[in-house]
């Protein structure tokens, strides 16, 4: 069967009356948001692997973010939002969202609040067709690295950490590409994860001037040319 990959997001409208002021403005944009709002890749149709991804905020004004391990096959050492592949028992992104969320944080999905979903979105470099699912952790519960194998810590990162000037910058890769990232809690978040925050603070209006010469070049691993950081 053709996969029809959804090209626009979508507002839980019952969740979103439980969201805290700050907050709702993020469901707002959920309601209205494209693909090019939020990247530069459209879906190929009927193509890529589906995933899902968590974007959980914390009644602190944070963001959970794990930090994945070194020894992984792909993406080793790269922070990112917790998430994963679709299994056939899934009932749904969001279902596998939290899965994925539980597996490696421990988190209790019965505390969180699911209340939008992105449009799908492509990561060209895997083929993955991503649905970035939006939880308020209503209820919070304790976090750790479940498997070290796989993931090697976990992080709440507060929002305003993200949008701080000083925290932001740009990776060039080898390949060439250049995208948005941030420096916080002294991780480097680039790549997919960078991306969609990034351009989802923008279409909130959280986002605040930043010097986008700011430059490094990086190899996935390590920085190899500080560029403008220096």
């Amino acid at each position: 069967m053709t996969q029809q990959w959804s090209r626009t997001g979508r507002v839980h409208p019952l969740a979103v009356q439980h969201l805290p002021v700050w907050l709702r403005p993020v469901a707002d944009v959920a309601a209205t948001a494209t693909v090019d709002a939020l990247t530069r890749f459209a879906p190929p149709h009927g193509e890529g692997r589906h995933s899902a991804v968590l974007v959980l905020f914390g009644p602190d004004r944070d963001i959970l973010l794990i930090r994945r391990a070194s020894t992984m096959r792909s993406h080793a050492g790269q922070p990112a939002l917790p998430g994963g592949a679709l299994d056939e028992a899934d009932e749904s992104a969001a279902h596998a969202a939290l899965r994925e969320a539980l597996e490696e944080t421990g988190l209790d999905p019965a505390g969180v609040r699911v209340f939008a979903e992105l449009p799908d979105l492509w990561v060209p470099v895997s083929d993955f067709v991503v649905t970035p699912i939006l939880g308020w952790w209503e209820h919070p519960s304790p976090i750790e690295a479940r498997d070290p194998a796989e993931v090697a810590s976990v992080h709440l990162v507060g929002i305003d950490e993200f949008l701080d000037p000083a925290n932001r910058l740009q990776v060039v890769t080898p390949s060439g590409f250049v995208g948005p990232a941030f420096d916080v809690q002294g991780l480097l978040v680039w790549g997919f994860t960078a991306g969609l925050l990034s351009r989802l603070f923008d279409e909130v209006g959280w986002t605040l001037p930043w010097d986008q010469t700011r430059m490094v070049t990086f190899d996935g691993e390590a920085i190899i040319d500080p560029g403008a950081v220096e």
